[in-house]
């Protein structure tokens, strides 16, 4: 039985496929594959039952497994100590909404760099659904997404807070002058699609003000929205740092409203079964730059 036998096994049985385990250790499938045979062979037992359509833990895979994990993260701490590493090495898989990729991302990728210059970092920009689902599947090491997951498998750690401003061309707000039920029934509603993390932030505001979306221009991409709002095409709301930033510009300008707009709880996803080193250092470098009134280099 070796280190590399049990890391292997380890993310085999925690990702979604062999490929992606196979990956995650720089293998091939069959390499992967010859070596949890060679770690089966020294223990005389199956730890995968092969005969479905999806390799699935057997019994004895499955007590090995947080055996196996303490044993790698022992030998990472290790290597560390005796080895006087300067960092971790490796990949480096973030997963992050665009919110966090138009604010904070930049610092969290420089203090990642600073501490741990052997990591090899990669950016994964997406809806927070489908970083949820990438980092249960073992494809992502962490991902920022807004809100708690409900998916047991996944530990959230909270990070910072987003607030955001209703916004419009400044010609189109000195018309309107409030936003309200009036202000909807006269303009589109600009907006992320339904199931992004405003969603509910929108629909609060909607029932509290006793107002009606019945009109609205979506659109995924947040730059998009500052542009279809620029050109008077409707009112939207934006990140509070942004909306400051564009309005000293001239930009857009903010319209006050009677009902307050809630605000955006982010946390930083990780597997409860990943106990490498690796996680709680970018969880910490996350909490330290994690801000969401940064403009961004976009603004």
């Amino acid at each position: 039985m070796t280190l590399k036998q049990l890391e292997a096994f380890y993310w085999a049985a925690t990702c979604s496929s062999f490929a992606m385990a196979a990956e995650r250790v720089h293998l091939s499938v069959s390499s992967l594959s010859k070596r949890i045979a060679e770690l089966e062979a020294s223990l005389g037992q199956p730890l995968f039952d092969r005969s479905g359509r999806q390799a699935v833990l057997t019994e004895t895979g499955q007590r090995l497994l947080p055996q196996a994990a303490a044993l790698l993260q022992q030998a990472d701490a290790l290597r560390q100590d005796i080895v006087g590493a300067p960092g971790l090495r490796g990949p480096c898989r973030l997963g992050v909404g665009e919110l966090t990729a138009l604010t904070w991302l930049p610092q969290w990728v420089a203090a990642i760099g600073q501490q741990h210059p052997a990591l090899v970092v990669s950016v994964q920009v997406d809806i927070g659904e489908v970083l949820a689902d990438r980092l249960d599947r073992g494809e992502l090491d962490v991902a920022v997404i807004a809100g708690r997951s409900r998916r047991g498998r996944l530990r959230c750690t909270p990070l910072a807070q987003a607030s955001f401003r209703w916004c419009a061309a400044p010609a189109l707000a000195r018309r309107l002058r409030h936003m309200d039920a009036a202000a909807l029934r006269a303009q589109p509603l600009v907006t992320l699609p339904a199931g992004s993390g405003i969603t509910p932030i929108v629909d609060e505001w909607l029932e509290q003000a006793q107002a009606r979306a019945d009109r609205r221009i979506v659109c995924n991409h947040w730059g998009a929205i500052v542009g279809l709002l620029a050109q008077g095409l409707g009112v939207g709301l934006l990140p509070d740092g942004w909306a400051t930033a564009l309005q000293q510009r001239g930009v857009l300008r903010a319209l006050r409203s009677p009902v307050a707009l809630g605000s955006l709880d982010y946390a930083l996803h990780s597997r409860r079964d990943d106990l490498r080193p690796l996680v709680p250092q970018l969880r910490d470098a996350a909490r330290q730059v994690a801000d969401f009134s940064v403009t961004g280099g976009a603004f």
